[in-house]
């Protein structure tokens, strides 16, 4: 396979991957505000966010993400994918400390990589994409 078609097909399985988590994120405002509303009074420190801010919320991060993975208004939608995941990578630093007992919170570190990598590719990532940019 030639370089830039392995290149294509790596940000591809990247932007694919990237993608589910953050609208599983998304789906868990919808779905599930509850647990979202305590991920916000937890990490971010907001209390009080109701379930309708957390529809609004949820849909309009699921309609950012469709845009991202179908490689639309790349510039502004994998810098979106790229500064939400990055707050919430930051915004858990204390899990970090504590290594063994949150093991899966480690997965956003090479996941916030991929992002960046994302961002900074954005322009070579045009497999299965509608966006020319």
């Amino acid at each position: 396979m030639p370089v830039q078609k392995t290149v294509e097909f790596s940000l591809l399985l990247l932007r694919v991957s990237v993608f589910i988590v953050m609208a599983m994120w998304s789906l868990d405002k919808l779905l599930v505000p509850d647990h979202a509303a305590a991920v916000f009074e937890n990490f971010y420190f907001i209390t009080g966010i109701g379930a309708s801010t957390l529809l609004v919320i949820g849909l309009a991060q699921l309609a950012i993400e469709v845009a991202f993975v179908l490689g639309l208004w790349k510039f502004w939608t994998y810098g979106f994918v790229l500064v939400t995941h990055a707050i919430s990578t930051l915004s858990s630093w204390k899990q970090y400390l504590d290594p063994f007992n949150n093991m899966l919170f480690l997965a956003a570190i090479p996941m916030l990589a991929a992002c960046i990598a994302l961002f900074l590719l954005r322009d070579q990532d045009r497999m299965f994409t509608l966006g020319r940019d």
